[in-house]
């Protein structure tokens, strides 16, 4: 048989040859990187769920030394997922813990790295273009931390300093914004982590830490010294609520988590997770926030619904 010289080949011939070539490994590509069109479908078919955690956000999310997973967010998940596997009649459901980042969080659920994130993300109308969330499970809102020593506590008292922010955070969106209105001529330092920012603080590298105020008073607690800092009167704007995060088109299982979080709050079984971890010690440090629950975190328990627009 008569074999066709492929250095013959029609030009024409070669481009289509390359072009299909191009579609396959596209297609190939983007499958792998496509998330589930639903994630209580993946789940029922596989019988396997996967968190996003933080290694650092106590009491919400983080990682113990011994390599463990814990706190407020993750339990209060553990639960809907609890009540996930009994509407879905299955048996059980391995939960795989992945470790995500504020500057990668989104990316991560977008393309199916992550089914749910259980830890601190505030819930607005700006990250809303891009991900779903849950009734809120906490209200908060954005501060500073400081020595004390340098008698900071208001916004006007960061004039001239500066300022650590983390990345991909909406706390930095507040403070470019409020520094630009104000001409406070603060010099914002973006950092990778919450820990980086602290210990920015810590050495006098840089004169605050702009966070959700709950996250600084835990790490405040959790330091060496925490006689050492103060918290800001002021705060950034009003509360806001965190939530847990699905993917943005995936309504069925945003719905069946709110259903999950609807029982668990009218249950009460709310009540003693939140005392365990803002209003008692906390192992195996033995740290307790002393932190009754607020009016506006009762209030997100009696009546869960989503923020007004």
């Amino acid at each position: 048989m008569k074999r066709e010289n492929p250095r013959r080949m029609p030009i024409a011939k070669l481009l289509l040859c390359a072009a299909t070539l191009l579609s396959i490994l596209s297609s190939t590509e983007a499958g792998r990187a496509e998330a589930p069109a639903s994630t209580l479908k993946k789940i029922a078919e596989t019988g396997v769920v996967r968190i996003g955690y933080s290694a650092e956000d106590f009491p919400f999310s983080y990682r113990q030394s011994d390599g463990m997973v814990t706190g407020y967010s993750t339990e209060l998940c553990l639960e809907v997922i609890d009540y996930i596997k009994n509407r879905l009649k299955l048996g059980a459901i391995e939960v795989e813990y992945v470790e995500r980042t504020p500057r990668n969080r989104v990316a991560m659920l977008r393309n199916g790295e992550l089914d749910i994130e259980c830890v601190a993300s505030t819930n607005n109308a700006e990250r809303r273009k891009s991900v779903s969330f849950s009734y809120p499970h906490f209200v908060t809102g954005t501060q500073f931390v400081s020595l004390k020593k340098n008698n900071l506590k208001t916004i006007a008292d960061l004039a001239g300093h500066t300022v650590a922010a983390t990345s991909g955070t909406t706390n930095i969106g507040q403070l470019n914004t409020i520094n630009r209105e104000r001409a406070l001529h603060i010099a914002v330092m973006p950092v990778e982590t919450h820990k980086d920012a602290f210990q920015l603080v810590t050495e006098g590298r840089a004169a605050a830490f702009v966070m959700d105020g709950i996250l600084l008073a835990a790490m405040v607690a959790k330091s060496d010294s925490p006689e050492d800092y103060t918290l800001s009167t002021e705060a950034f704007g009003w509360p806001e609520p965190y939530g847990l995060m699905v993917r943005l088109d995936d309504i069925e299982f945003r719905d069946a988590v709110n259903a999950a979080l609807t029982e668990i709050y009218a249950s009460g079984r709310i009540g003693p997770l939140y005392e365990k971890w803002f209003n008692m010690p906390v192992a195996p440090s033995g740290i307790n926030l002393r932190l009754p629950m607020s009016a506006e975190v009762r209030a997100a328990f009696d009546n869960p619904a989503h923020p007004v627009e």
